[in-house]
């Protein structure tokens, strides 16, 4: 059997997309999603830089919710006593039931002191929880009135060891992979919680904010998981894309339904502790920062796919390239589709129960705001989650081009017998048996 020529594009050296950097200064197609991702660091980085809080604003929303009350200590606390009996303004025309609950304190002031709790009427307050003598709880303490009532379950040790236990699972799967994946997730949430909140407390657009963050999420979680590889920056460029198709559609949507952004209980509590707070543009953020885990999903698997039938097919055409990854992509567009539906069906279930029982239309109640932006949120995401399929699968296929162009002339080859073709095992007209590692192949970081 002769060796294949010198010429020949492989996997990993030729338009493969796992390999060879040496390409991207060739292709002209490749320089152009290069260029395009990296025009959009380079945006993200300045973008970031200029847009980083200060502080100020969120010092200052502190101050205002402190002088509306809404700031107070928490305090660990454990149940010494739980006793229920009449309240203490109970009377015999009306007699109520109260549960008097008295902690010790673990920080504070008073720390190691038993403080009993104002009374808990039964029969009014459905917010507190049976308790037990032993219970780990939070307190809210007022310092400057040196009061003391119960918050919630102190349920922080359960939250670890489920951290804990989630760690171990994907590290176990995944191995390095796993780790890097926990990584950026962890990178995400300081991006969250450090960035986009403070700025745009700082008086910053929500919205541009979270188009920053998104981008930036996508750019560190993408490459931190997936490596600094021409199948990851392919993938990004896809994702970048359908995003910005998302956000497109969803700020039309949401100026066509005129969303205030003020339907639910915290979202009328912002104007008074930020008062240059857009909440309406608040709103649109999150929804651009809810569609990117998704996009990510779908842009790799994509570009995964059409490079594994590209290895598979070298001469396939580029047109029927396309169509097979967008086949094979469908089935994951309708089954993620319905996972946002889900996600966001899920969050809001006490909400659908409520308007189950307000015996109103189904148009009237997907015409409230609550529910309405969850609509709009669900089908501007799964529109670019749609899009996201061609737009990522054409890119890559623009990118893995045919070994054998049907344009180059070439002599035609000699005819194939019958013996040589037992004798040639790698003749395109012959199919390699399947093997197991076809199924579970390694992963190669």
């Amino acid at each position: 059997m002769s060796e294949a020529p010198p010429s020949g594009h492989s996997h990993s050296h030729g338009h493969g997309l796992d390999g060879g950097w040496s390409e991207w200064a060739r292709d002209p197609v490749l320089r152009v999603v290069l260029a395009g991702v990296a025009l959009a660091a380079v945006a993200t980085v300045v973008a970031v830089f200029a847009l980083w809080p200060g502080g100020e604003g969120r010092q200052a929303a502190i101050e205002n919710a402190d002088e509306i009350g809404l700031v107070t200590d928490r305090l660990s606390a454990t149940l010494e006593e739980v006793v229920e009996r009449r309240c203490s303004y109970s009377t015999d025309e009306d007699p109520q039931e109260c549960r008097t609950v008295t902690v010790i304190v673990h920080e504070g002031p008073e720390a190691g002191a038993l403080v009993a709790l104002p009374e808990i009427n039964l029969r009014f307050d459905r917010s507190v929880p049976d308790l037990a003598v032993g219970d780990k709880v939070v307190l809210g303490y007022e310092d400057s009135t040196n009061y003391y009532f119960f918050v919630d379950r102190d349920r922080r040790a359960p939250l670890v060891w489920l951290a804990g236990l989630f760690a171990v699972v994907v590290i176990a799967l995944g191995r390095f992979r796993g780790f890097l994946a926990l990584l950026a997730m962890a990178i995400t949430l300081f991006v969250l919680v450090a960035f986009v909140a403070p700025s745009a407390l700082d008086g910053n657009d929500p919205l541009l904010v979270a188009v920053v963050a998104a981008s930036a999420i996508a750019f560190i979680s993408l490459y931190l998981t997936h490596g600094f590889t021409p199948t990851t920056t392919v993938a990004l460029a896809g994702t970048l894309s359908a995003l910005g198709l998302t956000l497109g559609l969803s700020w039309a949507f949401f100026e066509l339904a005129q969303f205030s952004g003020l339907a639910s209980e915290e979202a009328l509590i912002l104007p008074f502790i930020a008062e240059n707070l857009d909440v309406s543009a608040l709103l649109l953020g999150g929804a651009v920062i809810g569609a990117l885990g998704a996009l990510d999903d779908v842009t790799v698997t994509q570009v995964a796919t059409v490079a594994e039938l590209r290895r598979h097919s070298p001469e396939l055409a580029t047109t029927e390239l396309v169509a097979s990854g967008i086949r094979v992509g469908r089935d994951h567009i309708a089954s993620t589709v319905n996972t946002l539906l889900l996600a966001y069906a899920g969050a809001s279930m006490p909400l659908i129960l409520l308007f189950a029982v307000s015996d109103q239309p189904l148009e009237m109640v997907a015409n409230s705001e609550l529910i309405a932006v969850e609509i709009v949120r669900t089908l501007c995401g799964s529109i670019g989650l749609v899009a996201a399929v061609p737009i990522t699968t054409t890119l890559a296929a623009m990118v893995l081009r045919p070994t054998l162009e049907a344009s180059v002339s070439t002599p035609d080859p000699p005819p194939v017998t019958a013996e040589v073709a037992e004798t040639a095992p790698d003749a395109p007209s012959q199919r390699e048996a399947p093997r197991w590692e076809d199924f579970g192949p390694e992963d190669e970081l």
